[in-house]
């Protein structure tokens, strides 16, 4: 059932779209049965839909109230209403919606992620939460790989996991394996006297499962955990050609691992991985502080990512201060939110993230300098 990957133009996009009258719409899936769990949206599309309509008739109640022209309303209703009458959407394992209407259009995503329910009214859509969602790097994926047996399990953000069927992949993949079957020859001889024959049928195999793991994720960049037997691993590592394919594999063959087990040996690795990359990102951040090219500051942050001067900018995805950055990076701190303001932080990551820069969403004590952003400077030109 689809998910939607929220590539980084899509994110450029949406951050710079302008427009007096645009809703933002985030809808959680239902909840099951009487726990606090949340399940697929497509478990119970009705209560999906009905809370995503309560939504956008309580956000166009509000653009009547800012005074927008009632044209313009009816043209987000109408694609609402389009959206919500499209069943082939909501047959879908995400666990919440994203929309963001005005009436020049509408775009929707179906999100892996568990992001609470929520809804902005602006001159730009309140992509926040998707940001934050698509830039806190804590999900991935476990490949298992021995002869006969190959499993994709998906590490989502939420500490969820599932497996991820490989349509591509022949039920007879691994008969590759056996030369016997493919008529014997040269490279039998060369088998038995160790010189050849397994590291050619072991690469072969590999690049049959490779086919089928990258039909399956499409274009989706996450990192990929290799738990693979002690003869194939190397193999896989040599066809794969993949930068997503981490340098760290689970020390162990997976033939007796279940999902469960799968999934709790690669976050283990995952999370080594992203704290190395977030160490060396703070090690750079000292370095270039040093010498005036890095800095935690809030207003100069604000600044430099209004004037496209940020090469790299982490920051605390649960600080929610709302305010207004103007043209030229001066901050407006607000005194309750509205319609005119939206979280600085999020602000903050957006320009960054449309005038080039990267974006790294932590939590707070991560942030160097007790600050809610840190920021390296763009070499000067």
């Amino acid at each position: 059932m689809s998910i939607d990957v929220v590539a980084h133009e899509d994110l450029v996009r949406l951050t710079k779209h302008r427009h007096p009258a645009s809703i933002s719409l985030y809808v959680a899936s239902p909840q099951v049965g009487n726990g606090a769990a949340r399940g697929a949206v497509a478990h119970d599309t009705e209560t999906a839909r009905a809370k995503l309509r309560a939504a956008a008739d309580e956000a166009r109640a509000q653009l009547k109230e800012l005074g927008v022209a009632a044209s313009e309303s009816q043209r987000i209703g109408e694609l609402l209403a389009e959206l919500v009458g499209d069943r082939d959407f909501w047959g879908t394992s995400a666990r919440s919606i994203a929309v963001f209407a005005s009436p020049d259009g509408l775009d929707a995503y179906r999100l892996r992620n568990e992001l609470p329910s929520h809804s902005a009214v602006g001159d730009r859509y309140d992509t926040g939460p998707l940001l934050r969602a698509t830039t806190f790097p804590h999900d991935g994926y476990v490949l298992a790989l021995t002869e006969g047996d190959v499993r994709l399990v998906a590490l989502e953000s939420d500490a969820t996991h599932r497996r991820v069927p490989l349509d591509e992949l022949p039920d007879d993949a691994a008969d590759v394996l056996d030369v016997e079957k493919h008529g014997g020859g040269q490279l039998d001889r060369k088998r038995a006297d160790g010189t050849l024959g397994p590291k050619v049928e072991q690469r072969r195999y590999a690049s049959i499962v490779r086919d089928a793991v990258l039909a399956a994720i499409g274009d989706d960049e996450r990192p990929i955990v290799l738990a693979a037997s002690e003869d194939l691993a190397p193999a896989y590592r040599e066809v794969s050609g993949a930068d997503e394919l981490l340098d760290e594999s689970i020390g162990a063959n997976p033939a007796s691992f279940d999902d469960a087990e799968l999934a709790k040996r690669g976050r283990e690795v995952l999370e080594r991985h992203y704290d190395a990359v977030l160490a060396e990102w703070r090690e750079r951040f000292r370095a270039q502080q040093a010498v005036h090219r890095a800095t935690s500051d809030f207003d100069e942050v604000a600044r430099h990512a209004t004037a496209g001067q940020i090469d790299s900018l982490v920051y605390d995805l649960e600080h929610r201060q709302e305010g207004a950055i103007d043209e030229f990076g001066e901050v407006t701190v607000a005194e309750s939110d509205g319609p005119g303001t939206y979280a600085l932080v999020d602000e903050i990551a957006a320009r960054v993230l449309t005038t080039g820069g990267t974006v790294i969403a932590v939590r707070g004590d991560e942030v160097p300098g007790r600050s809610p952003v840190a920021a390296i400077l763009r070499a000067q030109q």
